[in-house]
């Protein structure tokens, strides 16, 4: 499932930033990477990343600085930072601006990773038992979705259909593969109109007043998870 989970990095080296999306992609993340803070803010106001990898010695807005103004936006997506500061002021600054880790540069490239997926456990990004997409988070074991907060009430064949879209997030899936995926056995039971009926209820059950926009229709294949 770690290609459903998306990585920003934010590193004003440009080769600390290649090295970074290379091993961060290689270990199966999704990575999106900026030089600086500039437009971070309105890409995580569209986007959903699970984790922030911050340098704090980065042009315009230093990066604890950064944080701390995310934090107090709201936004609580786990933070790791990634910097040459390493003293112990610099440390306490990191996790008083609202740092979840601290690692200091020259690093291994190992160390990181792991300590990534801690975090990301930590935050149930990365779990078989709890999955995040954006702000929906489904619990495979309870059968249970919360989204933004609230729980939702779904039906074990709405929670299936929704579960297999979010393993093929960004992927068009065909009524063919909803079918066997989601219906199986009970196919027999299946007509034309069946996935679009239980799409429709999903839709209007996760997003009630149509304005978050999870799925697109794929004219003459099926819906994609966005």
């Amino acid at each position: 499932m770690k290609n459903n989970i998306e990585i920003v990095v934010i590193e004003d080296e440009a080769d600390i930033l290649e090295l970074l999306e290379y091993h961060l992609e290689k270990e199966g993340y999704s990575v999106t990477g900026f030089l600086s803070t500039e437009n971070v803010e309105q890409f995580l106001e569209e986007e959903s990343p699970s984790l922030l990898v911050v340098d704090r010695n980065l042009p315009g807005v230093e990066g604890s600085e950064f944080v701390l103004s995310m934090r107090e936006l709201g936004y609580d997506i786990p933070v790791m930072f990634l910097t040459a500061r390493d003293k112990e002021s610099d440390l306490v600054e990191g996790f008083r601006s609202g740092g979840d880790d601290y690692m200091t540069k020259p690093f291994s490239s190992k160390e990181l990773l792991v300590r990534i997926a801690a975090l990301l456990r930590r935050s149930g990004a990365l779990s078989n038992a709890k999955v995040k997409y954006k702000d929906l988070t489904l619990d495979r074991q309870q059968r249970a979705l919360v989204v933004d907060q609230r729980d939702i009430e779904l039906s074990p064949l709405e929670f299936k259909l929704l579960d297999t879209f979010v393993k093929n997030a960004r992927q068009p899936l065909d009524r063919d593969f909803l079918r066997d995926e989601v219906w199986g056995d009970d196919a027999l039971n299946f007509h034309d109109k069946t996935i679009n009926v239980a799409m429709n209820r999903l839709k209007k059950k996760i997003d009630p007043e149509g304005s978050k926009g999870y799925f697109e229709p794929i004219w003459g294949v099926g819906y994609k998870l966005l």
